[in-house]
């Protein structure tokens, strides 16, 4: 049988899409590139935006025309939706619905018999490890905790034992889940307490975090991050959604100030030689006023942001914000969202030319004609040798390049 998966959104949904390939190719059946090929095709889809959404239901849509007789099955976060399953099963050649990240029942669905070889080499460079799935929290513009349900997290023991096997293709592994920073709540354990047995037990790989509230950074975890030693990427992805105190009372993000997430911030910055710092923010959420989109770009200019993730905030059915009043016109949201995104593209140019002259810990990405390199700090460069093979790790000088752009060498 021959499958064509398509994944939309976060990496921890392609890390469900991972464990999906690696049951398909376990059990003898062969991935393809392209829907014409395909006898069945999966999409795993997103909620986070009606952008998003659409974007599903147009490949859907697209697959079935190129490939009328290809079944299809929808599965991730807006399959989670219950007032979207129906919509999403009448799209021509859905054949089913699964909800979440169910990689058995997606293979039922196919009539795929679910053996996962968690020892197989993923698609990626850097592999993806996820630790654990659902949200505790009740952010009001969040369509992702309905679809996800609460906080669960995977057994250490079995997160160590995938990691070691993936280690052996991989020179990354990616942290990743819906809410990572709650692992181990529902088990007695923490989030430092995995990755200081994963640096321990699993030697000859770098580690990173995917995205992590602020304030859920651990004594235990910023020691790893600032040691300097390769084990953790010294690298946050921290949600800040608004540097509002009002907004972020009205977006439900009960369990921070401004002020909590500049403390935790600064405490990391201070101790990292090299630290790479990014951030998600909502542009025009209902209620924001001038003032309060001005106390976000002075927040965000007076920390060590190194990019942002800007997103005009996206009404989503059944969360909390609808009901909210005073929504801000979308001209004013969009507008606001550019002035964001200008302040985080000078924020990362100053960061990338601070780092020029310095030493970086560089993994070689790309397909053979596309080399690039990640850093510890998650910069892309250039490779002086574009010839290096892709997954090779090794510490390298940058440089800045004419244009403006680094090089490793």
């Amino acid at each position: 049988m021959k499958i064509y998966l398509r994944t939309f959104g976060c990496r921890a949904n392609h890390a469900d899409s991972e464990a999906l390939r690696s049951a398909v190719l376990a059990a003898g059946h062969e991935i393809v590139s392209a829907p014409d090929a395909a006898d069945w095709a999966v999409f795993n889809s997103c909620a986070v935006t009606a952008d998003a959404e659409a974007d599903l239901r147009q490949a859907v849509r697209r697959a079935a025309r190129r490939a009328p007789a290809m079944r299809s099955v929808v599965m991730g976060c807006a399959a989670g939706l219950a007032d979207r399953r129906d919509a999403l099963g009448a799209l021509p050649g859905v054949a089913a619905v699964v909800p979440g990240g169910d990689v058995s029942a997606v293979a039922r669905a196919m009539g795929v018999e679910a053996t996962r070889d968690a020892g197989r080499a993923q698609a990626g460079t850097r592999a993806l490890l996820r630790i654990q799935d659902g949200c505790d929290e009740h952010c009001t513009f969040c369509a992702t905790r309905l679809a996800r349900g609460r906080n669960r997290s995977r057994p250490m023991s079995e997160l160590v034992d995938e990691a070691t096997a993936l280690a052996a293709h991989h020179p990354e592994i990616v942290l990743t889940g819906v809410h990572i920073g709650t692992y181990g709540r529902d088990a007695g354990t923490s989030l430092g307490a995995l990755v200081e047995r994963l640096v321990r037990d699993v030697p000859h790989t770098r580690f990173r975090l995917s995205s992590i509230e602020a304030t859920e950074l651990d004594a235990r975890l910023m020691d790893l991050l600032a040691a300097g030693d390769g084990r953790l990427a010294p690298f946050v992805h921290a949600p800040l959604q608004s540097g509002s105190a009002a907004l972020l009372r009205r977006m439900g993000r009960h369990w921070y100030t401004p002020g909590d997430y500049a403390a935790a911030v600064e405490r990391l910055a201070v101790r990292c030689a090299t630290l790479g710092l990014g951030a998600d923010v909502i542009a025009g959420f209902p209620g924001e006023s001038d003032a309060d989109h001005a106390e976000t770009l002075a927040f965000i200019e007076r920390l060590p942001f190194t990019y942002l993730h800007v997103f005009p905030y996206s009404p989503r059915p059944g969360t909390a914000a609808l009901q909210l009043p005073h929504p801000v016109p979308a001209h004013a949201a969009r507008a606001r969202a550019a002035e964001l995104r200008a302040l985080g593209a000078r924020k990362a140019a100053a960061h990338a030319a601070s780092r020029a002259g310095s030493r970086a810990d560089v993994i070689v990405v790309g397909a053979a004609r596309e080399r690039a390199g990640i850093t510890e700090d998650y910069l892309t460069v250039a490779l002086a040798d574009p010839g290096l093979p892709r997954g090779h790790r090794f510490s390298g000088r940058l440089r800045a390049a004419a244009d403006g752009s680094l090089v490793a060498a």
